[in-house]
C-alpha cells in the first residue's frame, strides 16, 4: 500500500512538472491604479490554490481541535462518573453516662447501621 502512495505522489509531481514546463507563459494581471503585473501562469495558479486551500485547512484544524477538546472533556467526566465513590460516613451523637448532662460524644456510624425510621 505504501508503494502505491509513493507512486501516486510521484505521478502527481510529474504531471505538475510537465504542466509547469509547458505553460511557462507570462500572464498580465491588471491591478488597481492602472498597474499591470506580469506573472507566470504556474505561479498564479499556485497562489490561487493557496488562497483557497489555506483558510479551509485552518478552519478544518480549528474544528478538529475543538472536537478533540470536547471529547477529552466528555471522557474525563465519564471517568469521574464511573469511578466508585467512598460511602459517606454519618456522625450521630451518642450520649455517654457522664456526670455532666451537657456532654455528648460523636462517633462515626455508617448509614446502614442506623435503622430507617430511627431518629436520634
Amino acid at each position: 500500500m505504501q508503494f502505491l502512495k509513493i507512486l501516486f505522489w510521484c505521478l502527481l509531481a510529474f504531471v505538475a512538472a510537465v504542466f509547469t514546463i509547458s505553460n511557462w507563459n507570462a500572464v498580465q494581471i491588471q491591478l488597481w491604479g492602472g498597474l499591470i503585473a506580469d506573472v507566470n501562469l504556474p505561479l498564479l495558479l499556485f497562489v490561487t490554490f493557496l488562497i483557497g486551500f489555506v483558510p479551509t485547512m485552518l478552519y478544518n484544524h480549528a474544528i478538529r481541535w475543538r472536537l478533540r477538546q470536547r471529547l477529552s472533556t466528555c471522557e474525563r467526566e465519564l471517568l469521574e462518573l464511573r469511578t466508585p465513590r467512598p460511602e459517606p460516613v454519618a456522625f450521630v451523637p451518642v450520649e455517654t453516662p457522664v456526670a455532666s448532662p451537657m456532654t455528648t460524644v460523636t462517633a462515626p456510624v455508617t448509614p446502614a447501621a442506623v435503622p430507617p425510621g430511627d431518629v436520634r
